[in-house]
C-alpha cells in the first residue's frame, strides 16, 4: 500500500496524540474547498484501490459490533483495517436513524483513529462524520468512473439525506451532470434536498423511485430503511446503461434493491465478505456476485467492457476506504498547520509503576 504523505511515526520522545476536531474541518473546507477536497479522496481512493486490486496484502477484517433494536434502532460498530509494519486504523460508527428527528444529530456519528503498530500508541484522532460522507462519495465516484456511461448527465437519488450531497457532489467531480432526480420518503427532506446542493448548480427534481429508476443514468441508493423494509425501489423499466451504487444495506436483511434487478446486473463489490453478509449480495448466491472494486481499479478494461449494460456497486463502506480517508484528511491538516497536540495516554515516569507521574512524585 503507498505510504502515508504524512510521517506521524514516533521521534524524539514524542508521545502526544494528533487531534482533528470540528474547527479543524470547517478550516478545511473554507481554505482547501470542498471540490478540491473531494476530488483529492476519489483520486487518493481510486490510486489505493488500483494497489490493492493489483496484490497489495488486505488486512481489513469485516466489521463488528451491536444492534440496537426498539424505537432506537440502529448499530454501533468497529471498523480496523491494518497496515503492516506501520499502523492500525480504527473508526468506531454509529448508524442512529432516529439521531435527527430525537437528538438533532446526524444519523451517522463516529470518530476514527489511527494506532502505531509497534507500540500501540494513539498517534491520531479525528471526526468520522464528515470523514464517512466524503469517502463514501468518493468510492462511489470510483465505481461509476468505471461502470456507468462516460456521457451520464442525469443522477438519481434515493433517499434524500446526508450521503445524498455528497454522493451529488463526489459524482459531478467526475461526470458532466446537469439534473438530479430525487425521491424520499420524507416530503420535506426531498423539498430541501435542492437548498443543499446549491453548490453544485444542477437542475433537481422530486419524483417517484420508478421514475428515478426508469430516467436516470446513475442511481444512488442511500436511505434508511429498516431490516426487512427493502426493497426502497421497484423493478421496472430503466436505461441499458444504468449504473446503481447501493450504500444503505448496512445490516443482516436490510436491502435497498430488488433481487431481480441484481440479478440481471453486473455486481461488483467492495469488501467481499461484508457485501455477502449485509449488503445487496447478502441476496445472491456466490456465484451471481462479481469482482471486487479494487480488481476492477487494477483492470479497467474488465469494467469497460460492462458499461453498456445494468451495473451496480454494492457498497457496504470498509475499513480500508477510512484509511485512505484519514490520510487525506490529516495531509490537509498537515498543510494548513491545523490539529491540536495532546497528551491523552498516561505515559508513567516509570514504567513498571502505573502510579509514578512526569509531574508530581506521589509518596507511598
Amino acid at each position: 500500500m503507498g505510504t502515508d504523505s504524512w510521517n506521524f511515526r514516533i521521534r524524539g520522545g514524542d508521545m502526544e496524540t494528533w487531534l482533528l476536531g470540528q474547527d479543524d474541518l470547517e478550516r478545511i473546507l473554507q481554505v482547501i474547498g470542498r471540490d478540491t477536497l473531494m476530488r483529492r479522496m476519489i483520486d487518493r481512493m481510486g490510486h489505493e484501490l488500483t494497489e490493492l486490486g493489483r496484490g497489495a496484502r488486505e488486512d481489513t477484517p469485516t466489521r463488528g459490533g451491536f444492534a440496537r433494536t426498539g424505537e432506537l434502532t440502529g448499530v454501533i460498530e468497529l471498523m480496523p483495517h491494518r497496515e503492516s509494519g506501520s499502523s492500525v486504523t480504527v473508526k468506531t460508527i454509529a448508524y442512529s436513524p432516529h439521531n435527527p428527528r430525537l437528538f438533532g444529530l446526524p444519523t451517522i456519528v463516529g470518530t476514527i483513529s489511527r494506532i502505531d503498530e509497534a507500540t500501540g500508541r494513539l498517534m491520531a484522532l479525528a471526526d468520522g462524520v464528515l470523514l464517512t460522507a466524503v469517502r463514501t462519495g468518493a468510492a462511489s465516484a470510483v465505481a461509476s468512473r468505471l461502470l456507468a456511461a462516460p456521457e451520464s448527465t442525469r443522477l438519481g437519488l434515493i433517499g434524500a439525506g446526508a450521503q445524498a450531497v455528497t454522493q451529488a457532489h463526489a459524482l459531478s467531480q467526475v461526470f458532466a451532470l446537469d439534473s438530479v432526480l430525487v425521491s424520499d420518503i420524507d416530503p420535506a427532506v426531498a423539498a430541501g434536498f435542492a437548498d443543499r446542493v446549491r453548490f453544485l448548480d444542477l437542475r433537481v427534481e422530486v419524483a417517484t423511485p420508478a421514475r428515478v429508476l426508469a430516467e436516470s443514468d446513475i442511481v444512488c441508493t442511500a436511505t434508511s430503511v429498516p431490516v426487512g423494509g427493502g426493497p426502497v425501489v421497484p423493478d421496472g423499466p430503466h436505461l441499458g446503461h444504468l449504473h446503481v451504487n447501493s450504500l444503505g444495506a448496512d445490516e443482516v436483511g436490510k436491502t435497498e434493491l430488488p433481487v431481480t434487478l441484481l440479478r440481471r446486473a453486473f455486481v461488483c463489490v467492495d469488501h467481499r465478505g461484508q457485501a455477502e453478509r449485509e449488503g445487496e449480495s447478502q441476496q445472491l448466491r456466490a456465484d451471481e456476485i462479481g469482482p471486487t472494486l479494487g480488481h476492477l481499479c487494477a483492470h479497467p478494461d474488465e469494467a469497460a467492457a460492462r458499461r453498456s449494460g445494468l451495473t451496480v456497486f454494492d457498497s457496504t463502506g470498509f475499513a480500508f476506504e477510512d484509511h485512505v480517508a484519514l490520510d487525506v484528511f490529516l495531509s490537509a491538516a498537515e498543510e494548513l498547520g491545523l490539529g491540536t497536540k495532546m497528551a491523552i495516554e498516561h505515559h508513567p515516569e516509570n514504567v513498571l509503576d502505573p502510579y509514578s507521574t512526569r509531574s508530581l512524585r506521589v509518596r507511598a
